[in-house]
């Protein structure tokens, strides 16, 4: 039976977005141009991760929301739940290339994601006269936000990581840029030619060129935002947003078949040792909170350790999964 889910949640790459993703709604029609070659073809990255990642039923169907609906997804939920590898699950099953990594702090601006330019650099070659200062795209580089937003025949994929570490502005800054799909360079637009090849946050060399002094999307980019739930957001950022919160694993037999994806052949030859760390990982959650990747690392530093030595492994496991939040001891999370 066909499904209109175009992200399934399967792990086994596929080409089906440029055929199967209908047209965007008139609002969300974006026609920026001339269209840009998808990201550099040597661009490598570590798929591993995506490739081994198992996300609910709810994921895969807000997924599919925001790619037909053109929307920034907010993925909400405690540490180690898996909501930033989601964005790179979606570029390896989609075939779209290394996820763009914005990560927030205090301290970030919508301009850092958007863009940078140098002038001291500039005004240096100036003087040197080795290069061609004129060359202002020399000068500009894209963010992660601002490379995302590019003309590509296809959206890129784009992680916007704990946003709720963020000025409290940023949100609502977000919101004029995912409107319009579009942004402005004012050290570009200004300029009698307004129109230059810039670098990108993909790579130190190849430039693409920005026309117009103004960066355009064509497809809007798959946007997934992580939050960790420190903060409430505006309700105008809110109706803008796909939301999805993904939890830990409800029981043993899930957070088995996580393991079993994660690790492979070692969870089938050591079943003692996955079952024995499975069920203290849960007791221990009663007293504060733990990430499923910390029971990754203690099943493979148990398992290599028990194969030199006689170790207890409940108490080496406790070593590398201390509690993220929460007391040990107290009465509950």
């Amino acid at each position: 039976m066909a499904s209109w889910k175009i992200f399934e949640g399967t792990r086994r790459p596929h080409d089906r977005i440029r055929s199967e993703l209908p047209p965007p709604p008139r609002w969300r029609e974006f026609k920026g141009g001339p269209v840009v070659d998808p990201f550099p073809a040597d661009l490598d990255w570590d798929s591993s991760q995506a490739a081994a990642y198992r996300p609910t039923t709810e994921a895969v169907e807000q997924v599919n929301a925001a790619l037909y609906l053109r929307r920034p997804l907010l993925v909400t939920g405690p540490p180690g739940t898996g909501k930033s590898t989601l964005a790179a699950a979606v570029a390896y099953e989609l075939g779209l290339g290394p996820p763009l990594h914005w990560p927030i702090t205090s301290r970030v601006t919508l301009r850092d994601g958007l863009y940078e330019y140098d002038p001291l650099t500039r005004l240096y070659d100036e003087r040197r006269r080795q290069v061609d200062a004129d060359d202002i795209g020399r000068y500009l580089r894209l963010g992660p936000l601002g490379t995302a937003l590019l003309p590509y025949d296809r959206p890129r994929v784009l992680l916007i990581d704990e946003i709720d570490k963020s000025d409290l502005d940023l949100p609502n800054d977000l919101l004029t840029i995912f409107e319009k799909g579009e942004f402005e360079i004012p050290e570009l637009s200004r300029r009698e030619n307004p129109a230059a090849n810039v670098l990108t946050a993909d790579s130190g060399t190849d430039r693409v060129l920005v026309e117009d002094g103004f960066v355009r999307c064509r497809s809007f980019p798959f946007v997934v935002m992580t939050s960790n739930g420190e903060r409430e957001f505006p309700p105008a950022f809110l109706r803008r947003c796909i939301s999805l919160e993904l939890n830990q694993p409800a029981d043993e037999a899930e957070l088995t078949a996580i393991i079993r994806e994660h690790l492979g052949a070692l969870s089938a030859e050591r079943a003692d040792l996955v079952s024995t760390l499975v069920g203290e990982f849960f007791a221990r959650q009663n007293a504060g909170d733990l990430a499923t990747d910390q029971l990754l690392n203690a099943l493979y530093l148990c398992h290599h350790a028990a194969r030199v030595e006689a170790v207890n492994v409940v108490e080496l496991a406790e070593k590398v999964m201390p509690y993220i939040s929460g007391q040990p001891g107290s009465d509950g999370r």
